[in-house]
C-alpha cells in the first residue's frame, strides 16, 4: 500500500494506482476528455493535470498516467493547475465552432461544461480557424460527424480499435490539418464501420452525434431507465432514454457481460419498434375470414370456452402452447403454469427447440446441466486460445465478438471451425472450413490425436468421468486422414489444433447453431463435451464448453419450464416427487404424461393429435423450416390463438389475436447465455388496450377453471424461487440492489455460480457419450448440387419484428441474399447483384446474389431474416432423434439466374 496526500486528505492506495483513480476514491473530480477506464491511459488531452509538490516538469503531470508514490503531496486545484487547464481549453476553443444551441450534445458536452467551470468563453487565439461547418459527414444512417466540434481526444479511435476491434477511425494528416476520419478519409458510409455507435456513446462533445438525438431530444429532457437488451442472449445492459413517455434513444451501460459496449442493433435497433404504428392495440377475433375488433372479455371468454371444448372432447393433450423466448422469465413461468395447471397438459415448448435444444439435452446428458459453463468475461480475458466451432459471434453475438477480438489483440490464438470465411478467420491461427454436418467426425478426430499423442488428462478422466474406454475405442477409427476426407479439411490442421487445445492452460470451446441445428445436433454437442473432458478443461477458469444462446431470453424460457419434459429449473415431469411438489405449490393435479415438442406439435396438428394451439410471441411460419408444412399444420387446427406485438405471418392464421406488451412496458428479468439473471424495467405506457401478458394468462387460467390471483413481476419471481432450487436465492430486491446473480443461486446468502462443475459435475461423474458420425439426412446430388447453410447477419435479428422497423438497418440491408463462391458464379453466369432462383425439394425462392470468396465451392449461405426470399420455404424439416431440432444447416439446393 502507498500512503500519500491529495488536497490535504491522507489516503492509502494499492501500488500501481494512478492519481486519477485515487482522486475518484476520495470523491475529488478531475476533468478528463480522453480518459477511458477500460483502457490504458492515453494522456493526450492534458485536462487531468495535477500538481505534485517538488515534482519534475514544474510539478504538473497528467493524473491518468501518473502512479501514486509514497509521500506524494498532490494538488488538484492549485493556481498552476487551474491556469494549465484554462490554457488547454483556450487552445481547444481556437479550433472549435461553438454552435451549442443547435448541437445535439448541448447540456451533455464536457468541453462546454469545462469552459463554463473555468470561465473560458472565447479563445485568445483569434486566427487560424481551420475546420468549417460545411465539412460534416452525414453519410452514416445513424450518426453524423462534425469535425468542427472535434477536440482530438482520440476516444473514438481508441474505442473502435481497442474495444470494438475494428480499427476504422484514425488520425489523418499532420499539423494544422490533422483530423479524425475513417480509413483513407472515406465517407463514413463507404468505410468498414459497423455502425455500432460506441464511438458516438464515447464522444465527449457533439463531434459524433446520433441523428435521433439531433432530431428528438437533449440530455436534460430525458430520463434513463436501466434495462437489458432485447436482442441476442449476450445480455447487454443499457439505458433507455425516455422523453414524454416515448423511448427516443439508448446509451450503453457498464454491465458484466457487455462492459460499456453495444452493437448496432442494441444502440439503434432496440426502441423504434416499440412505438411502431402497426402495433396491435386491441383484441381481434376472426369472423367470416376477417379480423374484427373485440373487447377483452369477449376474446378471453371465447379462448377459454374453445380450449375447454377441445379438452373435454379430445382430452387435455389435444391442446398445446408455444412460449416466447424474447419475453421475461416471469411471463414464461406463468405461461407454462397456465398450460399445466389450467389446460392440464405438458405440451408446452419454446423456440429453443429449433436452435439450442440440442445443447440443453446434450450437456444435461454429459455434464448434468444444459447451460454455458463459464461466463463471457472468463472466456474472453486472460486465455491462451479459443476453439470456435460453428459460431459467428461478430455478427450473431456482436459484443461477445468484440471481446473475442480484444482477446486476439492481447495475443490469444483462435482456431475457427466453420464452413464460411467469417470475420474472425482473418485473425485465426487455423481455419478449418468444415463440411456442414460433420462436427462429430471432427471432434472425434481431435480426441483421437489427443489420446494417441498422450495429451489426455488421465487423472481428470479417472477421477471425474465415466465411459472413457468405450469412446476411446470408437475414436481409434477417426484418424486425421480419414476425417479430413469426411470434413473436407486438412489432416495436419486437425493435429495442430488438437495439440494447441490440449496444451493450452486456458482454452474455452465456444459454439453455436452450426453445431446444434443438424439431424445429429445433440450428439454433436456431446462430442464437443467429450473433447473438453478428455483434456480436463471443465470446472476451470478460462475453459469450459460454452454455447452462445440465440435470443435474449431463450435460456430463461428453458429455465422457467417451457419444455414438455421439464418443470421450472429442469425438474423432471416424469419424477413423481417433483410433480407432487408442484401440485402442492399450485394446488391442482398435474399430468404425468411427457408433452410433445414444438417440432412434434405441428405435425401432430396435421395427423389430428393437436386440435388447439396458443402461441405467445413466436412466428413459426417465418422461423420454422419448410414453410408450406407449417402453414398446413396451422390450417389443420380447430382453434388457434396468437398473442404478439404485431400481426405476424403466423397471426394471420389465428382465430383470435391478442395484443402483447414489449420489454419497455413491463417489469421482469431476462437470463442471458451465461446464466446471469438481469432486470428488465418498465419505461413507457402506450396508448391502446394492451395489457401485461401475465395478466392475460391469469385471466385465461381463471376462465379455464383454475382459480388464481394476479401477481406482480416481483411476486412471480418470489414464486419462481420458492419452487425452483437453482433460483432459490434470486429476488428483485437483490437484483435492484446491484447484485449480479448467475444460477444456480440456492439461497439468499449465495452469490450465485460463476463457473459450473467446479470439483464435481452436476450429474456426479462427467459422461463420455459414444458418438459416431453419420451423414446429414439430405445431401447434394446432380439435381440439387449445392449445399446450403443458413445463419444470421449483423444488421438484423430473426424475423426482423424489431430490427425491420428501424429505417437505418433497412437502409444498410433491406433484402434477402445468397452468398455464392465466385468460381461457381462464373460457371453459372451469375454476377454480383444478379437476381437468382434458389430451389430445393420443398420449393423455390428468388433472391439477390452476393458473389465472393466467403463460401467454398459447391456451398452457399443464406440468412433467414427477410420476407422476400424467405429461406425457410426451402429448408429441410429433417429433425434430430433426441432433441427433435430441425436440420437448418444442411439443405441441398440448385441456383440459377432469375
Amino acid at each position: 500500500m502507498i500512503e500519500l496526500e491529495i488536497d490535504g486528505h491522507a489516503i492509502s492506495v494499492q501500488k500501481g494506482t494512478t492519481i486519477l483513480e485515487a482522486c475518484k476514491t476520495l470523491g475529488i473530480e478531475v476533468p478528463t476528455l480522453c480518459h477511458m477506464k477500460e483502457l490504458a491511459p492515453d494522456g493526450s488531452c492534458r485536462m487531468c493535470v495535477v500538481e505534485i509538490e517538488g515534482g519534475r516538469k514544474g510539478g504538473l503531470v497528467p493524473s491518468c498516467a501518473e502512479h501514486c508514490a509514497s509521500g506524494m503531496k498532490v494538488h488538484t486545484r492549485s493556481q498552476k493547475v487551474v491556469e494549465s487547464r484554462k490554457f488547454i481549453l483556450d487552445l481547444l476553443s481556437s479550433n472549435h465552432v461553438f454552435t451549442c444551441f443547435n448541437c445535439a450534445a448541448n447540456g451533455d458536452c464536457r468541453l462546454q461544461d469545462y469552459c463554463l467551470e473555468y470561465g473560458v468563453d472565447k479563445t485568445s487565439f483569434t486566427y487560424g480557424k481551420r475546420v468549417g461547418i460545411n465539412e460534416s459527414d452525414r453519410s452514416n444512417p445513424f450518426f453524423t460527424f462534425y469535425p468542427e466540434k472535434c477536440v482530438m481526444c482520440r476516444r473514438c479511435t481508441r474505442v473502435c480499435q481497442k474495444l470494438q476491434g475494428r480499427d476504422v477511425i484514425s488520425v489523418s494528416n499532420r499539423g494544422f490539418d490533422v483530423r479524425m476520419s475513417p480509413s483513407y478519409q472515406l465517407p463514413w458510409r463507404e468505410s468498414t464501420c459497423e455502425s455500432c455507435g460506441n464511438c458516438v456513446s464515447n464522444c465527449p462533445t457533439g463531434a459524433l452525434s446520433s441523428k435521433d438525438q439531433e432530431r428528438n431530444y437533449r440530455a436534460w429532457e430525458v430520463k434513463k431507465v436501466r434495462t437489458t437488451c432485447p436482442h441476442c442472449a449476450t445480455g447487454c445492459q443499457m439505458d433507455l432514454l425516455v422523453k414524454n413517455n416515448k423511448v427516443v434513444g439508448v446509451d450503453p451501460a457498464d454491465g458484466p457481460s457487455n462492459r460499456g459496449l453495444l452493437c448496432v442493433k442494441g444502440k439503434f435497433g432496440s426502441y423504434k419498434f416499440v412505438h411502431s404504428g402497426d402495433r396491435l392495440t386491441h383484441p381481434l377475433i376472426k369472423r367470416n375470414g376477417q379480423f374484427e375488433k373485440a373487447s377483452w372479455d369477449e376474446a378471453l371468454d371465447l379462448i377459454a370456452s374453445r380450449f375447454k371444448e377441445i379438452k373435454k372432447k379430445y382430452g387435455a393433450d389435444a391442446n398445446a402452447g408455444f412460449s416466447c423466448s424474447r419475453a421475461p422469465n416471469e411471463d414464461n413461468y406463468v405461461f407454462q403454469k397456465m398450460m399445466r395447471a389450467a389446460f392440464g397438459t405438458n405440451n408446452v415448448d419454446n423456440c429453443a427447440r429449433v436452435c439450442h435444444s440440442a445443447s440443453v439435452h446434450g450437456l444435461a446428458t454429459t455434464l448434468g446441466s444444459g447451460a454455458m459453463t463459464n461466463p463471457i468475461r472468463d472466456i474472453t480475458e486472460d486465455i491462451d486460445m479459443i476453439l470456435l466451432v460453428g459460431s459467428n459471434p461478430t455478427e450473431a453475438h456482436p459484443v461477445v465478438g468484440a471481446q473475442i477480438r480484444q482477446a486476439i489483440q492481447r495475443g490469444t490464438k483462435i482456431v475457427v471451425v466453420d464452413p464460411r470465411k467469417i470475420d474472425l478467420v482473418k485473425d485465426a491461427t487455423i481455419h478449418m472450413p468444415i463440411k456442414a454436418g460433420t462436427n462429430i467426425a471432427f471432434a472425434n478426430a481431435m480426441i483421437h490425436v489427443i489420446i494417441e499423442e498422450g495429451l489426455a488428462d488421465m487423472d481428470f478422466i479417472r477421477e471425474r468421468t465415466e465411459g472413457f474406454e468405450e469412446l476411446a475405442e470408437i475414436v481409434k477409427d477417426y484418424t486425421p486422414e480419414k476425417v479430413a476426407e469426411i470434413c473436407h479439411i486438412d489432416a495436419e490442421d486437425i493435429r495442430q489444433a488438437a495439440r494447441m487445445y490440449a496444451n493450452a492452460k486456458k482454452a474455452p470451446i465456444i459454439y453455436c447453431l452450426g453445431v446444434t441445428e443438424h439431424s445429429s445436433g445433440t450428439e454433436g454437442v456431446m462430442s464437443l463435451s467429450n473433447l473438453a473432458m478428455v483434456v480436463g478443461k471443465l470446472g476451470k477458469s478460462g475453459c469450459g464448453i460454452n454455447p452462445l444462446r440465440g435470443q435474449n431470453n431463450v435460456q430463461g424460457a428453458c429455465d422457467m419450464g417451457c419444455l414438455p419434459y421439464d418443470f421450472p429449473g429442469y425438474q423432471k415431469v416424469a419424477n413423481k416427487e417433483v410433480r407432487e411438489k408442484f401440485e402442492r405449490a399450485w394446488g391442482v393435479p398435474l399430468s404425468e404424461t411427457t408433452g410433445l415438442m414444438a417440432t412434434q406439435v405441428l405435425p401432430g396438428a396435421i395427423d389430428g393429435r393437436i386440435k388447439g394451439l396458443y402461441i405467445f410471441g413466436e412466428d413459426p411460419i417465418v422461423t420454422d423450416p419448410d414453410t408450406a408444412h407449417v402453414i398446413k399444420s396451422l390450417e389443420s387446427l380447430e382453434f388457434f390463438v396468437v398473442q404478439d406485438l404485431f400481426m405476424t405471418e403466423t397471426a394471420k392464421y389465428a382465430d383470435v389475436v391478442l395484443p402483447g406488451t414489449s420489454y419497455t412496458e413491463k417489469e421482469g428479468t431476462f437470463t442471458n447465455t451465461e446464466r446471469r439473471v438481469q432486470r428488465v424495467r418498465k419505461a413507457v405506457t402506450l396508448e391502446g388496450e394492451m395489457r401485461l401478458d401475465t395478466d392475460v394468462f391469469y385471466d385465461v387460467m381463471n376462465r379455464m377453471g383454475y382459480a388464481c390471483e394476479r401477481k406482480t413481476a416481483s411476486e412471480i419471481m418470489d414464486e419462481i424461487s420458492s419452487v425452483t432450487p437453482s433460483f432459490g436465492g434470486i429476488s428483485f430486491e437483490r437484483l435492484d440492489n446491484g447484485e449480479t446473480l448467475q444460477w444456480p443461486c440456492l439461497d439468499k446468502e449465495s452469490k450465485g455460480t460463476y463457473i459450473m462443475h467446479v470439483g464435481k459435475f452436476s450429474r456426479g461423474l462427467g459422461y463420455f457419450y459414444p458418438a459416431k458420425y453419420r451423414p446429414s439426412q439430405e445431401m447434394p446430388d446432380e439435381e440439387y448440387p449445392f449445399m446450403m447453410v443458413t445463419g444470421r447477419m449483423l444488421y438484423h435479428y430473426n424475423t426482423r419484428a424489431m430490427t425491420g422497423r428501424t429505417e437505418g438497418l433497412n437502409e444498410i440491408c433491406g433484402d434477402s441474399y445468397i452468398e455464392i463462391n465466385e468460381g461457381d458464379a462464373a460457371v453459372l453466369g451469375i454476377k454480383n447483384g444478379d437476381r437468382v432462383k434458389v430451389a430445393s425439394r420443398r420449393g423455390e425462392i428468388e433472391t439477390r446474389a452476393v458473389v465472393g470468396d466467403k463460401m467454398f465451392p459447391s456451398e452457399v449461405f443464406m440468412t433467414f431474416h427477410f420476407e422476400d426470399g424467405n429461406v425457410n420455404k426451402i429448408t429441410n424439416f429433417a429433425i434430430d432423434d433426441i432433441a427433435r431440432i430441425p436440420e437448418y444447416k444442411v439443405c441441398a439446393v440448385t441456383v440459377k439466374r432469375a
